[in-house]
């Protein structure tokens, strides 16, 4: 009975592709501001080469590594743990489920403008924010019926998103082909295109904390990281070339544009396509995320450091504890809007994806002879090397974006003050352990 239970909660190749996309992209949105300010070709080389050269490719191998050497549930709170001790295992677990409070807030406020837009009357008073709940309610349901149920749905959600991008895409190209008309572009300012790629390139360490339930984890792992790098790399590409082909100026694209140029290429049903492939990407990625940071508070549980009760499991295997408490937090930060969040998303996930890179090399050197499928070329240099063009954009951003608000707090103010957080949070807890 055990067995089959296991068995049947177990997701392979294609699901955890699947959610690994959803995690990381959920579909081109996001990307517009970046070809208004820099044009198509200029655009492209930062959303399909430098991005992913000096940040995707790198995150997927450090990833592909250290899933393939411990590919247990938890995943990099379990890496650094067991490289760097309890302390800086706590400290990547705060800031990833930190990170997750305003990242996850982001969705449901896609969700209901998305919504917005077909039923004009949902985005008006409180109800934004009451249908940006009820999505979460619906995905805190779906997840507590388990991995394998979350992990087959991301492949019927992730394909039923891209179908209109398929349309559009056939629409751009089957056009008749004219130059794109030219838009003056005072200065295109590169790195601030490399910044807003990048969170659209996070992401790919969340799935390594369901490893538990991937069949054949150490293989699993390395094939999904490489084939889902290309799957987004290719998904952001190929539409924005077909709108190009069209003609379409560059300066036409805007926040949300996706909506408006598919009503230009294919009328008002390919509109209402996009519209819905919107809404289908803010529920596939909150869907699967949901999965993967819920993973987390549920193994600091089994190790102790948090109450036990949130390494509690349902009949699904689910941990329903974690997903509902977890819920409810990201529940609460949909009130801080979308601007506030995403500096302290970038700050705090991509100090928890630092810390990433140091656990992979500190592995190297505590225990080289621990069985790694994958391991990053170049030896011990290679694994230091890898991690220093993703550690210079964390620096970058941090520079970029101090003076981003939250309220009436300094936004860099508010990140390093929940950084602090966390460490106070670990030596009272750790306190608290002791004592008991």
């Amino acid at each position: 009975m055990t067995n089959s239970r296991k068995i049947s909660r177990q997701i392979g190749l294609v699901a955890l592709v699947s959610a690994t996309y959803a995690m990381v992209a959920g579909g081109p949105f996001g990307l517009e501001e970046i070809i208004q300010t820099s044009g198509y070709r200029l655009g492209l080389l930062v959303i399909c080469i430098i991005t992913p050269l000096l940040w995707g490719l790198p995150t997927t191998l450090m990833v592909s590594e250290l899933a393939s050497a411990l590919p247990e549930t938890g995943g990099f709170y379990v890496w650094t743990s067991r490289a760097l001790g309890p302390f800086w295992g706590f400290q990547q677990s705060w800031l990833s489920f930190a990170g997750s409070i305003f990242d996850m807030a982001i969705y449901p406020i896609l969700f209901s403008t998305y919504l917005s837009r077909l039923v004009p009357m949902l985005g008006k008073g409180y109800t934004p924010f009451l249908v940006g709940v009820f999505m979460i309610v619906v995905c805190a349901a779906m997840n507590l019926r388990g991995t394998h149920f979350v992990g087959e749905g991301s492949i019927f959600l992730v394909l039923a998103l891209l179908v209109p991008f398929g349309i559009l895409t056939w629409y751009g190209f089957s056009s008749h082909p004219v130059a794109t008309t030219s838009t003056h572009l005072t200065k295109p300012d590169v790195l601030a295109g490399i910044l807003v790629a990048m969170w659209n390139y996070m992401g790919w360490d969340n799935a390594s904390t369901i490893a538990g339930d991937v069949k054949n984890a150490r293989r699993t792992y390395t094939l999904a990281m490489a084939i889902g790098l290309l799957l987004v790399i290719i998904t952001y590409m190929i539409p924005i070339l077909a709108v190009a082909h069209a003609g379409i100026p560059a300066s036409d694209w805007e926040t949300g544009a996706w909506v408006p140029l598919a009503g230009r290429l294919g009328g008002q049903k390919l509109a209402l396509l996009v519209t819905l492939a919107g809404m289908l990407g803010a529920l596939s990625t909150f869907n699967a995320l949901v999965m993967a940071l819920s993973r987390v508070p549920y193994a600091m549980a089994r190790k102790g450091f948090l109450p036990i009760m949130f390494g509690r499991e349902n009949s699904y295997g689910a941990p329903w504890v974690s997903i509902l408490v977890c819920s409810m937090f990201w529940a609460l930060a949909t009130i801080l809007g979308f601007e506030a969040t995403v500096m302290l998303d970038v700050l705090l996930t991509g100090l928890s994806i630092l810390l990433e890179f140091v656990t992979l090399v500190a592995l190297r050197i505590r225990e080289p002879d621990l069985p790694r499928l994958f391991r990053v070329r170049g030896g011990l240099a290679g694994a230091i090397f890898v991690g220093i063009p993703p550690a210079i954009l964390i620096a970058i951003t941090c520079v970029r974006n101090h003076a981003e608000r939250v309220g009436p707090f300094n936004a860099l103010t508010v990140g390093v003050s929940l950084v602090l957080l966390g460490v106070a949070f670990y030596f009272v807890g750790e306190r608290k352990r002791k004592l008991s």
